[in-house]
């Protein structure tokens, strides 16, 4: 049998190219004691894993240069050899870009597959959801009555941003999306009180439009001049959480940070960058809470979906190009 897997052969300068990827065949593994064979069915492509790709230090490993890339995936046990696990389990775990993957069984969580599909458990209840509720609830500390910013609002995280804060009680919540379409989305289906397309007019013109009174918490996931237009638009004791900036993940150079941070001091507001890894155990919470609005409808998500593993390198710079709505999933 054979083992297709994705290898990084040179760290992308700029905009990553096909050049510094292949897609490799190699065997099957087999799996040891207290190991599990899985065939992935879905595998996750995010924008953190643009930074993996450099050598920089960072908050996780770099990628290894000439080895299989790892992301979250999400499969059936083919082989089990360890207690708990047994063939025909469905499990979550962090070695994707491949179509098989031998994974230790302390690292690999069972999943249900049957109230909802396997894919949601890479998204609105995986690791983005989680995402969403943790920097919205914990590092923006909102409260009801807030009025909410969120830029990249129509993708997998910013998407479920909106929606927790509206049903949370938000005063008014603002999305920010890069066309016409997904601005559409996030008003008509996903319950935004106001959305603008930021390729339409400086984002501070449009956001003070949207949120004539201010905002009291900004959801970054773009940096770049929607944190500037956020500091601008911010409330008295303001909060900003910076989840991404995914406007600067390709820059050769340093982008500029936001001339107006001086206005913090005027608002006493704050600003915090967070890491979902730091928030785990909000987990059993987040599901508590959050699995009840999936089922009922209350929470809605969106995927967009590429079939085959050998086009999660094009599904990935899709993420970077901003072709998704909602959650981009690669389905094997």
């Amino acid at each position: 049998m054979i083992n297709r897997e994705w290898h990084l052969l040179s760290r992308p300068v700029g905009w990553p190219k096909p050049e510094d990827f292949a897609l490799v065949e190699a065997e099957v593994p087999t799996p040891g004691e207290g190991q599990v064979l899985i065939r992935n069915k879905y595998l996750s492509v995010d924008p953190y894993m643009r930074g993996r790709m450099s050598a920089a230090k960072s908050y996780v490993a770099p990628f290894e240069l000439g080895k299989v890339m790892q992301g979250g995936a999400v499969g059936e046990v083919v082989e089990s050899r360890a207690e708990g696990i047994a063939a025909g389990d469905h499990v979550l775990h962090f070695l994707g870009w491949r179509e098989y993957a031998v994974v230790d069984a302390k690292n690999a969580v069972k999943v249900d597959s049957g109230d909802v599909p396997l894919s949601a458990y890479l998204g609105v209840l995986g690791m983005t959801g989680l995402t969403a509720y943790a920097g919205l609830l914990r590092t923006a500390s909102f409260k009801e009555g807030d009025a909410v910013f969120v830029s990249g609002a129509a993708g997998a995280v910013g998407s479920q941003v909106g929606q927790i804060a509206k049903l949370k009680g938000a005063s008014r919540v603002i999305g920010s999306a890069g066309s016409d379409e997904k601005v559409k989305l996030l008003v008509d289906e996903y319950g935004f009180d106001a959305a603008f397309n930021y390729k339409n007019g400086p984002v501070s013109e449009q956001l003070r439009a949207a949120a004539p009174d201010g905002i009291d918490v900004y959801f970054d996931n773009v940096g770049g001049d929607h944190l500037e237009a956020a500091i601008g638009s911010l409330n008295r004791d303001g909060r900003i959480a910076v989840c991404g900036m995914i406007s600067v993940y390709n820059n050769t150079e340093p982008a500029p940070g936001p001339r107006n941070l001086a206005r913090l001091i005027q608002t006493r507001g704050r600003i915090e960058g967070f890491l979902v890894g730091d928030h785990y155990d909000l987990q059993p919470q987040f599901v508590q809470e959050v699995a009840p609005w999936v089922a009922s409808g209350a929470l809605k998500y969106r995927e967009t979906v590429v079939e085959g593993v050998e086009n999660t390198l094009e599904a990935f710079l899709g993420v970077l190009r901003g072709d998704n709505i909602g959650k981009m999933v690669v389905k094997l």
